[in-house]
């Protein structure tokens, strides 16, 4: 008993010395006091509370490090209201007398609590985003969050990979909601994207103002939004946008950072109204030592809020912990001697502004007042909760996953980056990013008002009866084609002059669109550098260019050499050398066999030259033998054929162009017509004029009569206008006129004019180069402006050796495989002369008398009486031995086949002496 209680006495004594220790090093800590301003009737603002004081523990509670500072913190609360902020400060100020606040969270309660701290001289750090809060003019304030201005980039690449040209931005009207529109808009344009426009709600906005402008933003025909507002604002405005249906498949919606991080928080109503939205957010790292505060957090956080379900910890709780947890190294690394820290030193804010620390969310790098950015994450709301589709930063742009520095710097914006993502509705394909209303206003097109002539290409007219303004011609039949793919409707405004007649360049007409009086302008608009300045054009629907229409006259000076030029020189020379080569080719074939090709050498060479040339008009009389030689033949005039064709075609050709072509005839001095009011009317003083006298004519009609009567009695001698007008012109009056191509100047052609970025703009060009493809648009242009084809240009090309290399490859590969099948059969019908052991020189002699010795064919080995020649051996020739000591050998020559007839005989080279023995008939 007594044991029992000595040990208990023991026990008591050594508790009490612990806590005599432990009161005696919290006495020998400074007390540093903190101000913690938070919004605790919301869930973020106790996520923040639960961060803060579990990091003031878990550095009170770390004995490792001999603390001298201790962080007692005071909570306020601002119940979401700027006032109630601001009095939260200056009580903790004056009252607690407090060295640093921690908080607001909202920007416009920061705004107020900064100018606070600023006069005071406390530091004031707050999580607050906003780009438009004075960082560089107030010293003690430090943004203990990324700025919302560094998401910009990041967006500005999303948008652009999936080539939306317009975007409308959705923004809280506040200083946070705005402080982003000027990064947004900077970094949009720089990926030639703009913001079509701007819908603002107010910060204490009720539903049926929220309703009122989702119908707004339901009207346009942009359907890419792009939504900064704070969580409560966008939970309401999400329901609301399902409910009028903007939540289906043609939108697309992008949410910034805080909004994207703080979807954890958000209940299922909201998670469900928001299906397959986009958003960017701020990268949470994935360590071991997030998990395990994690797990803690919830745990604790539970427990203080067990009426709170939905709840996860976000980056911004973990730069709660990480500001709170550097606040306290900041204060340690400043030192404090007396036992409670007093405010008003200006070296804590300095220490703040540039502060890295090494914290839960990693690098927790403070530079000039800021925490600096890096990741950030793509992801798409899907199911319950947010899925990862992506990464983006500064070095690499877009990526499926993560990339680090030792990766290839390569920066990508590209939708193929990106992981599969499920849009609105329920739908994997990408919208286009704008629509056209069914309902509403209708797009308003400008047509100009034509002259009395050129309404072939627009004609504009007023039904009487349905009191609306009607068009046709060829431009508007290409336009209602490219419309008609697409849900929308038109109105056609007209744009008159005050005379009545076409505009003078067009200008003014493209201007309205910059003066947003037009949508789109339909005519026959030439794309102009100019004009491209206040507008964009789509694709062309029809090549332009300005050329030249004369009469039909003949030159006045003949070309006598003319039927030379179908063909080059090089090709003419080519010709001529395998001519000789053919006539060679058949001679060496031949010889052997046929008598037409022996006797005296002249006789030979020209007949090597007339029968290849005889060729060219098929007038060869001589019969080949030799199935050698007939195929040789038969490739050369298959060739021959070809080439005659060819060149006759290329004749003609040139003749009739000569015939037409009227070049010569425009004279310096002379007058050259043009259209009043058209484009060529803008070089009237360059260089297309320079030599000529000009006079404008308004109809094709003036156009006849001007070219008829000819500069002399009136008249011009040319027309220069652009070649659609002048194609018009020609199918009416063809027999008279003709088009001559003078290279003055190359458009880009006739285009439908929109607003700078205008989204229809990609769209109308698919469209165009869709109708080109099916050759619609060329089926319009027949209707409308006739065929083509009168166009005749200075002349046609020379036909050259790379027109027919096949051909010529042909005929060498023929002929030389002819040559070597009839050497390789005389070889071996002579291999005992190769056989023999006279020297080199000796067996080609007697090849080349073989060669030369006749060969009789089949037919003409019987006699007339059916006899068979028989052909001698001749006898062993003995060659006695030179004074150089050579042996003699026996040298047998071959047995060469011949005819009896003694004329024959002579045929045979009188020089050549064979030792033959011709046997008797029997």
């Amino acid at each position: 008993m007594e044991n029992s209680r000595l040990c208990c006495f023991a026990i008591l004594v050594l508790m009490s010395f612990c806590v005599h220790q432990l009161n005696c090093g919290d006495a020998t800590a400074a007390k540093a006091d903190v101000g913690v301003i938070l919004d605790l009737d919301t869930t973020l603002g106790k996520m923040y509370r639960t961060c803060i004081s579990m990091a003031i523990e878990d550095r009170n509670a770390n004995h490792n490090h001999n603390h001298t500072t201790m962080i007692v913190p005071h909570f306020r609360d601002s119940r979401g209201d700027v006032v109630a902020a601001a009095s939260a400060a200056i009580d903790l100020l004056h009252n607690t007398r407090v060295m640093a606040i921690l908080g607001p969270q909202k920007s416009i309660q920061a705004d107020f609590v900064i100018d606070i701290g600023d006069r005071e001289r406390v530091p004031v750090i707050s999580p607050a985003t906003s780009p438009a809060l004075p960082l560089k003019e107030t010293p003690y304030f430090i943004r203990s969050a990324w700025c919302s201005s560094s998401q910009a980039k990041a967006i500005a690449a999303i948008v652009k990979a999936f080539g939306w040209k317009e975007v409308v931005l959705v923004y809280e009207n506040s200083i946070y909601g705005s402080g982003l529109l000027p990064y947004l808009t900077v970094n949009l344009l720089q990926s030639n994207v703009v913001i079509s426009n701007l819908s603002f709600i107010p910060p204490y906005a009720k539903d049926d103002q929220v309703l009122q402008e989702l119908f707004n933003l339901k009207e346009m025909q942009t359907k890419v939004l792009i939504v900064h507002m704070p969580l409560d604002i966008a939970s309401r405005f999400f329901q609301m946008a399902k409910e009028v249906g903007m939540m289906t498949e043609g939108y697309a919606w992008l949410i910034s950072d805080p909004l994207t991080s703080l979807l954890s928080s958000v209940d299922s109503v909201t998670t469900e109204a928001m299906q397959g939205v986009l958003g960017v957010k701020a990268l949470v790292p994935r360590s071991e030592e997030v998990r395990r505060f994690t797990k803690r957090w919830s745990k604790r956080f539970h427990e203080e809020n067990p009426n709170i379900d939905r709840a996860e910890l976000n980056v911004f709780g973990l730069w709660a912990y990480d500001s709170t947890s550097a606040l306290a190294e900041a204060i340690e690394r400043v030192g404090f001697p007396s036992q409670r820290v007093n405010r008003g030193n200006s070296a804590l804010a300095s220490v703040l502004r540039n502060f890295t620390y090494k914290g839960l969310s990693c690098d927790f790098n403070i530079t000039n007042g800021q925490l600096q950015s890096s990741a950030f994450e793509i992801v798409n709301v899907i199911g319950k909760g947010d899925n990862t589709v992506g990464f983006w930063t500064e070095k690499y742009g877009i990526s499926k996953e993560l990339k680090f520095n030792g990766d290839k710097p390569i920066y990508s914006t590209e939708k193929e980056s990106l992981r599969g993502i499920l849009w609105p509705g329920q739908t994997s394909n990408v919208p286009k990013g704008w629509e056209i209303p069914t309902s509403g206003k209708k797009l308003r097109v400008g047509v100009p008002i034509k002259g009395l002539g050129f309404n072939e290409f627009v004609n504009v007219t007023w039904n009487q009866e349905t009191n609306a303004v009607e068009a046709s011609g060829f431009c508007i039949d290409v336009f209602k084609e490219v419309i008609g793919t697409m849900p929308c409707d038109v109105e056609y405004i007209p744009f008159p002059t005050t005379d009545g007649q076409s505009t003078e360049y067009y200008d003014d007409l493209v201007y309205q669109i910059y003066l947003d009086k037009y949508d789109i302008v339909v005519g026959d608009v030439t794309i102009l550098a100019n004009r491209s300045k206040y507008v964009d054009f789509a694709s062309p629907y029809i090549e332009s260019g300005v050329a030249t229409v004369v009469p039909i006259k003949d030159v006045e000076r003949k070309n006598a050499w003319i039927f030379m030029e179908p063909l080059t020189r090089g090709l003419w020379l080519t010709i001529g050398a395998f001519f000789i080569f053919i006539g060679c080719v058949v001679w060496v074939l031949e010889h052997r066999v046929n008598k037409h090709f022996q006797g005296p050498p002249r006789k030979q060479i020209g007949m090597i030259f007339w029968f290849s040339f005889s060729t060219l008009v098929y007038a060869h009389m001589e019969k080949v033998k030799s199935n050698l030689s007939r195929f040789v033949v038969f490739v050369w005039v298959f060739v021959v054929l070809v080439m005659t064709m060819s060149y006759t075609a290329n004749l003609a050709s040139m003749l009739t162009i000569q015939q037409l072509k009227s070049t010569y005839m425009i004279k310096k001095g002379e007058y050259v017509g043009f259209q009043t009011g058209s484009l060529v009317a803008i070089f009237s003083n360059s260089i297309i004029f320079g030599d000529y006298n000009i006079r404008s004519y308004s109809s094709f009609e003036e156009y006849d009569e001007a070219l008829s009567k000819g500069t002399r009695n009136g008249g011009v001698a040319a027309i220069v206008d652009e070649i659609p007008y002048l194609r018009l012109f020609l199918s009416k009056y063809h027999h008279k006129y003709t088009m001559i191509d003078q290279k003055y100047i190359r458009t880009s052609g006739f285009g439908f004019a929109f607003r700078k970025g205008s989204p229809l703009v990609s769209d109308f060009s698919t469209a165009i180069l869709k109708l080109k493809e099916d050759g619609k648009i060329d089926m319009i242009a027949r209707r409308w402006l006739g065929p083509e084809g009168h166009h005749y240009g200075d002349g046609l090309e020379s036909l050259d050796l790379d027109h027919f290399r096949g051909l010529f490859l042909i005929v060498g590969v023929s002929t030389s495989t002819a040559l070597a099948i009839f050497f390789s059969t005389f070889l071996y019908q002579n291999q005992q002369i190769l056989a023999s052991s006279g020297s080199i020189k000796e067996k080609l002699h007697d090849l080349g008398r073989a060669f030369f010795a006749m060969e009789k064919d089949d037919a003409s080995k019987h006699s007339e009486t059916g006899g068979e020649i028989v052909l001698a051996q001749s006898p062993s020739i003995k060659t006695s031995c030179d004074e150089k000591g050579m042996h003699s050998q026996d040298e047998r020559l071959s047995t060469i086949q011949t005819e009896t007839h003694e004329e024959e005989f002579n045929t045979i080279d009188a020089d050549v002496e064979a030792p033959i023995h011709y046997a008797e008939r029997v």
